[in-house]
């Protein structure tokens, strides 16, 4: 049985290893976790990510809402100013905190080495490695980077701990050096599997903070999409590529490229996509409210702006075949940046997602999250406290809103 097990991997592999493969880079793989990359910023403080790294083992944990036999991981170096030097890459099993589990640790090669160089504005993959993963599953994945990186590609709100250590680490099972941690990603933007169905199955998530799972507790993967994922436990695969405070319609310092900009490579190019939940345009509505520079630049836009940046995405997705579903924006009476102008706009724009047919299909989460003794607020069950983020169980009721049979 281990023998057979074993001419089955290697043909799984093989396939995704042909030539045809490294033609078409996402063919003979999916995508079971992923993170929309940035530019970094210090604009809510002091991060790893504006002076970088050197000399140091990064570690990150990430739950995968897929399995596979196999799998690669991805690396972006897209906002980088300077070629990235990865002196070496691992992935374990994941322990508690930093720790891995003894004997899980697996090198990751690229293209043969341990070692790769990713030009800056250029993203890389490692080669597959034979490791075995569930859905819901955790790894870890353990970069050292020996020589100085300069500004850090990255996501900012990742509401997940990563670790650092100075010095190389990468092989440690232990955790005890990595006596410095963040709550953002870096580099890492992909897991992708070794997947030789004909079907595609992967679904992302795209849109701002809500997406993104602010507010979510940390470390306990309680973010909607994730929720969506445990729902699916494996029959899709679910990509979260959400960026907290990004817009429709215009780019941010902070926050990323807007939405019709980013939405080919963070969403369209997750290999395997089959379909994309749209949620986002509340930030476009009520930043114009706030001073912070990472909310800049901050015009009034209209309904009908947001709208046609919805179709943008809508024809950016069916020139791709993939199906596309909006998602009406949550209630938000109450919110920092909340008026009466924003309300009627976000009114007119969830009308529109709700009844124009544009879109594939409608998840009416306003509905779903709204307060039945005033519909413009969120039923306090599921608010964090800020009146715009869901708490974790706003988030749970958001994936139950969805209706599987539409993925």
């Amino acid at each position: 049985m281990k023998k057979l097990a074993a001419v089955l991997l290697t043909a799984v592999v093989a396939v995704a290893l042909a030539p045809a493969a490294a033609a078409d880079p996402g063919r003979g793989f999916t995508a079971i976790w992923g993170a929309a990359q940035h530019a970094p910023s210090d604009g809510f403080g002091p991060t790893w990510g504006v002076t970088g790294f050197d000399n140091h083992t990064l570690r990150q944990v990430v739950r995968l809402n897929g399995g596979g036999p196999a799998l690669r991981i991805r690396l972006s170096n897209t906002y980088g100013t300077r070629p990235l030097e990865v002196t070496g890459a691992t992935i374990a099993r994941t322990g508690s905190g930093a720790a891995v589990q003894p004997g899980s640790v697996r090198h990751l090669r690229f293209r043969g080495d341990r070692s790769v160089v990713v030009p800056a504005g250029a993203q890389t993959v490692s080669d597959v490695a034979v490791f075995p993963v569930a859905p819901l599953s955790k790894v870890t994945v353990t970069l050292y980077l020996a020589s100085p990186t300069g500004p850090a590609t990255g996501h900012f709100f990742a509401g997940a701990t990563s670790y650092r250590a100075v010095g190389d680490h990468r092989s440690a099972a232990g955790g005890e050096a990595f006596t410095e941690t963040s709550q953002s990603w870096f580099y890492l933007s992909g897991v992708e599997a070794v997947d030789t169905s004909p079907r595609r199955d992967t679904v992302v998530a795209f849109g701002d903070s809500i997406t993104d799972g602010a507010l979510s507790t940390v470390d306990a993967d309680n973010r909607y999409p994730d929720e969506l994922a445990e729902r699916l436990r494996g029959r899709k695969n679910v990509v979260n590529a959400g960026i907290g405070g990004n817009r429709v319609l215009n780019d941010s310092t902070c926050f990323g490229e807007k939405a019709t900009t980013r939405f080919a490579q963070a969403a369209l190019a997750q290999p395997d996509v089959r379909t994309v939940i749209v949620l986002e345009g509340i930030n476009d509505i009520g930043f114009p409210q706030l001073g912070h520079a990472c909310a800049l630049p901050a015009p009034k836009v209209t309904a009908a702006q947001l709208i046609e940046g919805h179709r943008e995405l809508i024809r950016q997705a069916h020139a791709k075949g993939v199906r596309i579903l909006g998602a009406t924006l949550l209630p938000y009476k109450g919110a920092a940046y909340f008026t009466e102008e924003g309300e009627t706009t976000r009114d007119a724009l969830n009308e529109w997602i709700r009844t124009s047919g544009e879109y594939d299909a409608v998840i009416d989460l306003d509905r779903a999250l709204a307060d039945p003794t005033d519909p413009d607020r969120m039923l306090p069950a599921y608010d964090s406290g800020d009146a715009l983020h869901p708490g974790d169980a706003g988030y749970r009721a958001m994936a139950e809103a969805v209706d599987l049979s539409l993925l």
